[in-house]
């Protein structure tokens, strides 16, 4: 049988890739509309922010996720990367136990609920052992599958405890134990599919790959979640709900082209092919960027309708926050690059860009507009250095 090309198995991975993150995330989109309506502004701005500090949490699991595809391209075996997952998912949970009562405090949220949130870490670390796996190993239909099952065993079971008038705790609690049965799904189909044999390699990739990895993953999350951790210190309550609504365009402008860096995340772990992906996802996620802004831009006029008159303040500025989600889609797409090619110091500009913006939010911001505006300033500020350095080492790398 003839390969196809590169170019379209890439196009038939995202595609695939595409099709189950988008559910995942329109379930996502379901919950946060349905919250922010069932909750208010105040209760929603709670839900909102502990979704937030669980995202940071669960940076080991985006971590490992990138270190165990890297290294199935590189030839390691599945007992020792699902031993790598397993010692992870213990550490993340001592982390997340012990970080409960500390997050309550500094979110105002109650202890019940931060502990929903937090918990359902380690079970996303385990659950990414699988992904990275199937990502490795090009199986972007297993893991577009993967991706759709847990968006929908996360939001489901949270919808319908909020339907029955259960709080944000009880709604996160749920939630956690759908995504602890994927995590098991997730297993039972990788396992069942068969495991590729590779050669093990001289020295097993161990918990600092993860850690040196996660730095990179978590200076991109910080910067993606500081201004809506931060809504509730600078902003009033209202505010701050209107806010955590606005920023569901952020999150869909940074979330629906991450099939891009998935799909061709092997590719710039690969020595021989590494330059040409770089350029590739750097391209197309700033051209899909500017359609997802664009295209924001004209729906947003319909946004009080979806979700109530309350949220009308940030009717206009919904593509501000549509641009702050394509830079940071940018930006990942860059340090993921860095992560293949374990070039993590690359990540030291988004940190500068995290201190920058936490700066001048404290010190500056009072209105949605100006907190906003500063998000967007410091994710296209660190999204032009890192691109530019990402892009002089793939090119640096092909010609060594």
């Amino acid at each position: 049988m003839t390969p196809r090309p590169a170019a379209t198995s890439a196009v038939a991975g995202m595609t695939m890739v595409t099709v189950g993150s988008m559910t995942a995330n329109l379930a996502s989109y379901v919950l946060a509309l349905l919250a922010s309506r069932w909750l208010g502004p105040a209760g929603y701005s709670e839900f909102a922010s502990l979704l937030a500090a669980q995202l940071v949490l669960a940076v080991p699991a985006l971590a490992l996720q990138t270190v165990v595809a890297r290294e199935v391209v590189l030839g390691e075996g599945d007992a020792a990367l699902r031993g790598l997952g397993r010692r992870c998912a213990v550490i993340v949970a001592v982390l997340a136990a012990a970080l409960v009562v500390p997050v309550a405090a500094v979110l105002d949220t109650g202890v019940g609920a931060t502990a929903a949130a937090l918990l359902t870490a380690p079970l996303l670390v385990l659950l990414a052992t699988e992904q990275g796996l199937l990502q490795g190993r090009g199986r972007f239909g297993e893991l577009s599958v993967i991706l759709a099952a847990t968006g929908i065993a996360k939001v489901v079971p949270a919808v319908a405890a909020l339907a029955i008038g259960w709080g944000a705790g009880a709604a996160l609690t749920v939630a956690a134990i759908g995504t602890g049965a994927v995590a098991a799904g997730a297993r039972v189909l990788v396992g069942r599919e068969g495991a590729i044999a590779g050669a093990e390699r001289a020295v097993p990739v161990g918990v600092a790959a993860v850690l040196r990895a996660s730095q990179v993953q978590l200076a991109l999350i910080a910067l993606s979640s500081a201004d809506l951790l931060l809504t509730r210190v600078v902003l009033d309550e209202a505010q701050a709900g209107q806010y955590a609504l606005g920023a569901v365009a952020t999150k869909a402008a940074f979330w629906l082209p991450a099939a891009v860096g998935v799909v061709l995340y092997p590719r710039m772990a690969s020595p021989t092919h590494s330059a040409r992906a770089v350029r590739s996802a750097l391209g197309v996620l700033v051209g899909l960027g500017a359609v997802t802004v664009a295209g924001v831009a004209l729906v947003a006029p319909l946004a009080p309708m979806l979700v109530g008159q309350a949220y009308a303040p940030v009717q206009g500025l919904l593509w501000l926050f549509a641009l702050d989600g394509a830079c940071l889609a940018v930006l990942q797409g860059a340090l993921l690059s860095a992560i293949a090619r374990e070039r993590t110091r690359l990540a030291l500009a988004a940190w500068a860009a995290l201190a920058v913006e936490v700066v001048l939010i404290l010190g500056f911001a009072s209105t949605i507009r100006q907190l906003i505006t500063i998000a967007v300033v410091t994710a296209a500020s660190a999204a032009a250095v890192v691109c530019v350095a990402a892009l002089r080492g793939a090119d640096g790398a092909a010609e060594s």
